[in-house]
């Protein structure tokens, strides 16, 4: 197999281990154990908390004393142990502590992969700006595949998707000491300061209103991608309980309906070099803002049967939502800031909207579902929950309209997208 083969398949196996499980956990959670919604909220800010500090960490490590694919296949073994343990927990405390541990190590090695993939590619002299986003589409497809793969094996309210996700992150492991080595490049290196070394520098931005403004608005923007991620499915396999839909397709092949929502994500990410050139940043967070919008009022709105083209339309717009914040707020913080804090900023915009904002959204949605939108008997008020998430958005993108200010300037963005 041939370099570009075997970083496919390390992108593919990489996002494979999050796609076996992410999705469905509410599943196991609701469905499985029973536990309650307050204390779930607590899963989905794991990845946020596990962002704040790990990618930052493993990357001085990776940089200074260990093979960043070493690390990388350490972290990985490390996780699948957790992820093995975690359907013995009958506890909702102690499953919250293992998962937490499990993203402690999975989380930055989503960073360790891409230095990995620039590094060998770079050795091997390809042009790696051309060359990785075709490999780096792979793991996407490998998250797809995973939702398939519990979805059809009957695992989706089941522990066997810890499993799944564990055999992979092994496999992944014993794979990655097999990968061309990715030495040190600053070791024994000296000079930088502490809060250089940390990316801390960055927050400087905060001074400037409009980088201010945009890394906030991120945040807000950021929790809400968790709602979908947390509740989606488990939205979709409770209409079991509306004898008319029990066994529709929607109901037995939930995870698959919601993998349409990362097969738009591969193709509308070719529209944004588009958008961004033509309409500037500021009308394309907003049309992801509007996205959002659309996102969830489709599905409060959508059923198995005669809304069912609400719930397919919600899942393609789930792309727009998504690409466009995620991917078109890189850009804009690649425009805005100066070489010398340009990857610092690009790791707080992770921070703000994987860490900051994860914590925010995972945390709050999980007080207010337990608190105003479930019933006497223990069901969620679907129809409320995701209007209530409409609204949230539409509040988000009216501040963000009025407060943002920002002139576009299309041969900017034309320099950075090519």
């Amino acid at each position: 197999m041939g370099i570009k083969g075997r970083l496919t398949l390390l992108n593919f196996l990489q996002f494979f281990i999050w796609g076996a499980w992410l999705i469905t956990i509410a599943n196991y959670w609701f469905g499985n154990k029973g536990w309650s919604p307050q204390e779930f909220g607590a899963v989905f800010s794991t990845l946020g908390i596990s962002s704040l500090f790990m990618p930052t960490l493993t990357g001085i490590i990776a940089d200074r004393w260990i093979n960043a694919e070493r690390l990388y296949g350490i972290l990985h073994l490390l996780g699948g142990v957790a992820l093995l343990y975690l359907p013995q927990i009958d506890n909702p405390t102690l499953f919250i502590t293992v998962i937490l541990l499990a993203m402690i190590c999975y989380m930055p090695t989503i960073a360790l992969m891409n230095s990995i993939s620039y590094t060998v590619l770079k050795n091997n002299n390809y042009d790696v700006i051309k060359v990785f986003p075709p490999i780096r589409v792979w793991g996407t497809i490998g998250f797809i595949a995973a939702m398939w793969v519990t979805n059809l094996s009957g695992s989706k309210a089941t522990a066997n998707q810890f499993y799944i996700a564990a055999v992979a992150s092994f496999v992944l492991a014993v794979y990655s000491f097999t990968m061309p080595q990715c030495k040190p490049q600053n070791k024994g290196q000296k000079g930088a300061t502490l809060t250089e070394i940390l990316g801390l520098n960055a927050f400087k931005l905060f001074k400037n209103y409009k980088m201010a403004l945009f890394f906030i608005f991120s945040m807000f923007l950021g929790a809400a991608l968790q709602l979908t991620n947390m509740y989606g499915d488990r939205f979709l396999s409770e209409f079991e309980k509306v004898p008319q839909y029990a066994d529709s397709f929607v109901v037995k092949y939930s995870t698959i309906i919601m993998s349409i929502s990362q097969v738009s994500e591969t193709l509308f990410i070719l529209a944004i070099p588009f958008f961004l050139k033509k309409f500037g940043i500021k009308k394309v967070m907003l049309i992801s803002m509007v996205a959002w919008v659309l996102r969830f009022g489709l599905f409060a709105y959508g059923d198995p049967e005669g809304g069912l083209w609400m719930i397919i339309l919600s899942c393609i717009i789930y792309g727009m939502a998504f690409d466009f914040f995620n991917v078109s707020g890189s850009l804009f913080v690649e425009t805005q800031c100066d070489s010398n804090v340009r990857s610092s900023a690009q790791g707080l915009f992770m921070m703000m909207t994987n860490g900051f904002g994860a914590i925010l959204g995972s945390w709050l949605s999980g007080v207010i579902i337990g608190a105003f939108f479930t019933s006497s008997k223990g069901d969620f008020i679907w129809m409320d929950i995701w209007n209530t998430f409409a609204i949230y958005s539409v509040v988000i993108a009216i501040f963000f309209a009025i407060l943002f200010k920002h002139k576009h300037n299309p041969e900017v963005i034309g320099k950075v997208s090519h």
